[in-house]
């Protein structure tokens, strides 16, 4: 049998949602983006002086002072006025939630789906704090709501109920706009070249992207030896494996391959690539990745947390 230990119950609980979890991790996402708020500073440059760039419908959430008034007066719906500063800086984010990322091993604290959903929410109070509009890639527009965490969080769970727990594996192909910039978080275990596509569709314009592989410490050190049953996502297939021992080298140049598809997709693109596993520290994680977002110039495809 194999050698790692069983899982926690906590961990076995396929039952539970990512609807169900999502109080906890609202919770915890407010917590580590306060913390990470301490080492940055925002980036919001308002100001009347800054050229106008284009109207746009009002989103449910937004303060109303930013209704253009005389604008929307002309029409039977409000309208912002929205500078070029402001269209400069709309961040869309996505993460994985098929099958795959519900797991998580005895080594993390965490499954793969819990820590992808903790960093699109921290992620995006951070980025509305410092004067960005943020949507969910498929599921929102872009807005720039103080209490982000908690919409995109109820967001979430709507499209849960609505859609069934398994989403896609790869984000909806929606090119973004050149002014915009995409953060992609997930396991990215599909083939090379549906990365690829999926990866094409978002950058067509040019849009800036970063993309975080996240990966559970069992899944990269294959810790099984003797005879072992490998459970497919889902459980919809199986295999034993009499000596697991034997395959842990195909194993992890099939990984180090898989890995290697997905980083150069990224810089196909000029995207930033970086890995996380879940025994690592979120606050981390979260850190590197606003630091990077914050960043212009050459030095922003310079891969991070490899």
């Amino acid at each position: 049998m194999a050698t790692v230990p069983a899982a926690s119950p906590r961990l076995r609980e396929h039952a539970a949602t990512l609807a169900a979890r999502l109080p906890s991790l609202v919770v915890a996402a407010r917590r580590i983006a306060q913390s990470v708020m301490h080492g940055v500073h925002g980036r919001r440059q308002a100001g009347p002086g800054e050229t106008f760039w284009q109207f746009r419908p009002f989103v449910s959430g937004e303060p109303a002072a930013r209704v253009d008034w005389r604008r929307s007066a002309r029409e039977n719906h409000a309208f912002v006025r929205e500078r070029e500063w402001e269209a400069a800086h709309t961040l869309w984010l996505w993460f994985d939630r098929s099958a795959s990322m519900d797991f998580g091993s005895p080594l993390a604290s965490s499954t793969k789906i819990d820590r992808a959903a903790l960093l699109t929410l921290a992620l995006a109070d951070l980025a509305v704090r410092g004067g960005e509009r943020v949507g969910l890639l498929g599921l929102s527009r872009p807005i720039a709501a103080r209490g982000i965490i908690d919409l995109f969080a109820e967001i979430l769970a709507a499209s849960e109920r609505a859609d069934g727990a398994l989403g896609s594996a790869l984000p909806p192909p929606s090119p973004i706009a050149s002014r915009s910039k995409v953060v992609l978080i997930g396991d990215f275990l599909s083939p090379g070249e549906d990365v690829e596509r999926a990866f094409a569709a978002l950058g067509a314009n040019g849009a800036e992207g970063q993309v975080l592989m996240i990966c559970d410490p069992l899944e990269e050190t294959f810790p099984f030896d003797g005879h072992t049953e490998f459970l497919a996502p889902g459980e919809s297939a199986r295999l034993r494996a009499p000596r697991a021992q034997n395959l842990r080298a195909g194993y992890l140049a099939r990984l180090a391959a898989q890995r290697e598809a997905v980083r150069a997709a990224s810089a196909r693109h000029g995207w930033d690539f970086a890995l996380h596993r879940t025994d690592e520290s979120a606050a981390g994680a979260l850190l590197s990745l606003h630091a990077r977002l914050s960043e212009s110039g050459p030095a922003a495809n310079l891969a991070w947390g490899a």
